[in-house]
């Protein structure tokens, strides 16, 4: 055993103790009536997610990594993100809130014994540089952040609280051009980096402009005065189609306030902040508003450029700012503030071309279908992302508000249809050059 295999074993523990302390935090601040609620057909009731992240813990490091006997495989099925639809899972025979906090303590104590036990510095891939562990760690972070966004969407008084974001010394706006010519995209070197980021690959990007910020509550509120939702020039035909059969004339959890805005952020309504990036827009929404500015989605290519590309050294960078991991200084992550920040707000996490707050604050949305790159091999299990690969998912970039530290970085996807709003997306323009 090596000093590195010593502190890679510490970071690993130190991980999986930050991810269980929010996920009690989200399950904690509420009884067990709304835990074990449906609180929209979108999202599973959060007691069954604060059994999966348990279940899966159980399935990777306690059964495959650990090689140890099963400690519930009655409730594999249950816990099977693909054998039930949310909106079906409070009707089925869940643990109860107790039973649910008692079974994840169980799977946590066998997964942490593994973790002293198993080989984790190189041989079998499942476990070379801690890969199962950080792939569990980032699987319940990603959980807590649905968590996150099923109590945006439950009724009741307030349960969470946070400190207000930082404020932005000078408001950021306007756009930077990104010169024409290949970038590294992807990554072969993030240790823990998921099957859909890899392989690194050589992509050319022609030229275009990209919005410095994302685009803000009153960016977004003049285009919804100027009649946005009700003009069709704008909007795709699929997006208009969802704009009348949904019904939609502002983002969720907005509502006229006068002769502005309010929305409704946690349980506590206020009106809008409007240097605050949009959120709660859906793809077709996105999409509109930049028709109606004159500009585009950009690509997920060209936001991965914008955000990774070095021009001093031709290098991609592991985040817009460097190689460092993200800290409160360079971006708004991990349900350290419960909404976005002002754009400017964190001029260290910009890039080297000027573009800010690429990562937290809103999932921005991009042009992209989700696809595998060139090489692409589903590991270590196909449903992870290759059976969602098509036009039926968009790409989103970037991470928001809510999104963990260890479950993001430049190379980061997540995808979603694109009608879904309740995530906490918001986008950024971009324009040919």
């Amino acid at each position: 055993m090596t000093i590195e295999t010593d502190r890679l074993r510490d970071r690993v523990a130190a991980e999986l103790l930050r991810a269980r302390e929010r996920t009690a935090l989200l399950t904690e601040a509420v009884d067990e009536d709304d835990l074990t609620r449906q609180h929209s057909p979108l999202m599973s009731p959060l007691v069954w997610d604060l059994a999966h992240v348990g279940s899966q813990e159980e399935l990777w490091l306690v059964r495959d990594v650990g090689g140890r006997e099963p400690l519930r495989p009655d409730i594999d099925e249950l816990y099977d993100a693909f054998k039930h639809a949310r909106r079906d899972r409070s009707a089925l025979p869940l643990l109860t809130p107790a039973e649910a906090r008692r079974y994840v303590a169980q799977v946590r104590d066998k997964a942490l014994d593994v973790l002293d036990r198993a080989p984790i510095d190189g041989g079998r891939r499942l476990v070379a540089d801690g890969f199962a562990f950080g792939m569990i760690v980032q699987h319940e972070q990603q959980h807590d952040e649905t968590m996150l966004a099923t109590h945006q969407l439950r009724a009741g008084a307030p349960v969470l609280s946070a400190a207000p974001p930082p404020a932005a010394a000078s408001v950021v706006s306007g756009e930077v051009l990104v010169p024409a010519g290949p970038f590294t995209m992807g990554t072969d070197t993030e240790a823990w980096a998921l099957d859909n980021e890899r392989p690194a690959h050589q992509v050319f990007v022609p030229a275009f402009h990209i919005d410095r910020a994302a685009v803000t509550n009153a960016a977004y509120a003049a285009f919804i005065d100027a009649g946005g939702y009700d003009d069709p020039r704008w909007w795709s035909a699929a997006g208009w189609e969802h704009r009348q059969a949904a019904g939609l004339t502002a983002p969720a959890h907005w509502q006229r306030d006068g002769d502005g805005w309010a929305a409704t952020t946690f349980g506590r309504t206020a009106p809008i902040v409007p240097d605050e990036p949009v959120v709660h827009v859906g793809f077709h929404e996105a999409s509109a508003y930049a028709a109606w500015a004159g500009k585009r989605l950009p690509t997920e290519a060209e936001w991965e450029k914008a955000a990774r590309w070095d021009p001093a050294t031709g290098r991609s960078r592991r985040f817009p700012w460097g190689d460092e991991p993200p800290s409160a200084r360079h971006a708004n992550l991990g349900q350290q503030h419960l909404r976005p920040a002002p754009a400017g707000a964190f001029p260290d996490g910009a890039s080297p071309l000027g573009v800010h707050q690429l990562i937290g604050d809103v999932w921005e949305w991009t042009s992209s279908d989700f696809h595998g790159y060139p090489g692409f091999a589903a590991f270590p299990y196909r449903e992870y992302s290759e059976v969602f690969f098509g036009p039926d998912y968009k790409v989103l970039r970037g991470g928001s508000f809510g999104t963990d530290r260890s479950a993001i970085r430049g190379t980061f996807r997540n995808w979603d249809y694109p009608i879904r709003r309740q995530i906490f997306s918001g986008f950024r323009c971009a324009r040919d050059a």
